[in-house]
């Protein structure tokens, strides 16, 4: 909820997963939030910045945390090589395995 000046103003703002879109409750003690370094795509060198990815316990009670995670950094690449490439050749895309 908001208040007028457009602040928020609730005491409790749940995750959602990011592989499953799945509210992460409070209780789920098995839930992570990994955060993934933003990396230059023309130097590799670390910008400063991440993006954080959360995965529920249902996910890594399944084993498919790893998959998960990995898909999600692949997806991620792809559309930081498609947005900064000006022809968009489909030969970038193939370098990160998509």
């Amino acid at each position: 909820m908001q208040n007028e000046a457009g602040e928020n103003v609730d005491l409790y703002v749940p995750r959602k997963c990011s592989w499953t879109n799945r509210l992460v409750v409070a209780k789920d003690h098995a839930s992570v939030q990994i955060n993934v370094a933003n990396v230059d795509p023309v130097t590799g060198v670390y910008t400063g910045e991440y993006t954080p990815f959360c995965l529920n316990g249902y996910i890594r009670n399944k084993s498919e945390g790893d998959m998960a995670l990995t898909d999600l950094v692949k997806k991620m690449d792809y559309k930081v090589i498609m947005s900064t490439t000006t022809t968009g050749a489909p030969s970038l895309a193939a370098d990160v395995g998509m």
